[in-house]
């Protein structure tokens, strides 16, 4: 990648990955990454649990009843979660953390899917969130945002294409 721009227009999400670990040095600059996530007031409520583990990612997968079956046959899975009582913004902290640790994967050379957890349910009476706490002993204090799949892809996806963009949703001055 040469540019910030080429960057963000060929990131897209991959769902299918190669039977290949993610080598630890890789994980480390992701996670690093991640921790430099900005954060209002610097109150940081975001962690990531990184998950490798296959019979954990399998879980990880039934997490919700559609939408997160990717998830079992990705390498990698770091889920982003946060201190509710850290701060009253720890939705948009997080979601800025999730996109960095996207953004740092597409560098280098992984791709990466966000499986979205806060607000879905599992089942009725539980939600995503709570299976995935319980799962990973999180406290119930933690949200979770999201579960970010990651590895080396199986499947190719084309750059946007500019022209297609909606351009029309850009407003001067006045909506």
């Amino acid at each position: 990648m040469n540019s910030f721009f080429e960057l963000v227009k060929t990131r897209r999400s991959i769902r299918k990955y190669q039977d290949k670990p993610v080598e630890p040095e890789k994980i480390k600059q992701i996670t690093t990454a991640a921790l430099m996530s900005p954060a209002s007031k610097r109150s940081n409520p975001w962690e990531f649990v990184v998950v490798q583990d296959k019979d954990t990612m399998q879980k990880l997968s039934e997490c919700r009843p559609n939408g997160s079956k990717l998830l079992e046959n990705a390498p990698l899975g770091i889920v982003v979660v946060a201190d509710t009582t850290k701060s009253d913004v720890w939705f948009e902290d997080a979601s800025i953390a999730s996109i960095i640790i996207q953004l740092q994967a597409q560098e280098l050379g992984l791709g990466s899917c966000w499986v979205q957890v806060y607000n879905r349910e599992k089942e009725e009476g539980q939600t995503a969130s709570d299976y995935i706490c319980t799962l990973l002993n999180i406290p119930m204090h933690y949200a979770v945002l999201n579960v970010v799949s990651i590895g080396y892809p199986d499947e190719e996806r084309k750059p946007y294409d500019e022209e297609k963009l909606s351009y029309d949703k850009i407003h001067e001055e006045k909506f």
